[in-house]
């Protein structure tokens, strides 16, 4: 790949070019990097060391939990960096490193989220099969063909971006994110990268529309069950999901879209910023706040009391 463009290196759009705005910068994503980091790790420690956690959801959460971590650490600590020595560069390498593993981490994202909606929907509509369907041996299968199916997307779209040949070096956003690389494109159009992000979304509308038919079928049954204890503890399970899944569709959604219609470009930064930080950040704190048992172990995890209400 790197025969096919003479750009050595690239620049990253910079936050602003006054000085305290800069640190300002920094201190913000340094504020909201840190956040993300502690939360997801507690949700990793928790899963790992507490035994009442030991459920195929908890499993593919630790795994989710990886996966948005690493996501942010691909991108923000040299967006911090460059603010911090006021630097814009990126080398060639690094930009494809960034685009590889940043779809890597959010394809496998994207797929582990459908994962999570067929573990829910087996859980509450086929609660007598839920052992045998989802055993550890099926879980951890999963899991696998999840990280490998991240890898070939993310494999793919780098392929398909750096194909091309650059007639700029000047990214507008703070990452190389890949509709932004392909304005710099010598060629009108990269059919090769266009063929991928065109498959990407063919797979992307059918793992949604999974998900979609899926959870009408869960609450059509949450419904069905007589207790309300029963329908609010199959809905803490469920929801938390749901949730988590809207906002990373969406806001990846609006990203690409708003990059696609040549809105102006603090929009682009607006979005890219939401669907990169946003759910990582989110996450534990949705998976906390909604679900006792997790609260629990958190609560173990940390030293404190807890109520087993």
């Amino acid at each position: 790949m790197a025969n096919a463009s003479s750009v050595s290196e690239f620049l990253l759009l910079a936050f602003s070019e006054v000085r305290e705005l800069q640190i300002l910068h920094f201190s913000v994503f340094l504020v909201l990097y840190l956040a993300t980091v502690s939360g997801n790790l507690l949700i990793i420690s928790a899963v790992a060391f507490d035994h009442h956690l030991n459920s195929p959801m908890y499993f593919f959460l630790m795994n989710l939990a990886v996966q948005d971590l690493a996501q942010v650490t691909v991108i923000i600590p040299k967006s911090m960096a460059n603010s911090l020595i006021n630097d814009r560069h990126i080398s060639y390498s690094g930009c494809v490193a960034q685009v590889l593993l940043l779809f890597f981490f959010l394809s496998s994202d994207f797929f582990l989220l459908t994962v999570m909606a067929y573990d829910r929907y087996i859980a509450i509509c086929n609660p007598l099969h839920y052992e045998m369907v989802m055993n550890r041996r099926a879980c951890t299968e999963m899991v696998i063909s999840v990280w490998i199916s991240g890898l070939l997307f993310g494999m793919l779209h780098a392929s398909g971006t750096f194909a091309t040949s650059f007639c700029s070096n000047v990214v507008n956003q703070f990452f190389c994110e890949i509709p932004q690389l392909l304005k710099l494109s010598c060629s009108d159009i990269n059919i090769i990268e266009i063929g991928v992000i065109l498959l990407s979304g063919v797979i992307a509308f059918g793992c949604f529309i999974f998900i979609v038919v899926t959870y009408v079928q869960i609450f059509t049954a949450v419904l069905r069950i007589p207790s309300a204890k029963g329908r609010q503890k199959a809905f803490s399970t469920c929801l938390p999901h749901l949730i988590v899944f809207s906002i990373f569709m969406f806001s990846g959604w609006f990203s690409y879209l708003s990059t696609i219609s040549h809105i102006k470009s603090h929009l682009d930064l607006v979005f890219a910023v939401i669907y990169t930080m946003a759910p990582p950040l989110l996450n534990p704190v949705i998976y906390s706040l909604r679900n006792q048992e997790f609260k629990t172990a958190l609560s173990k995890l940390l030293g404190l009391r807890s109520s087993e209400s």
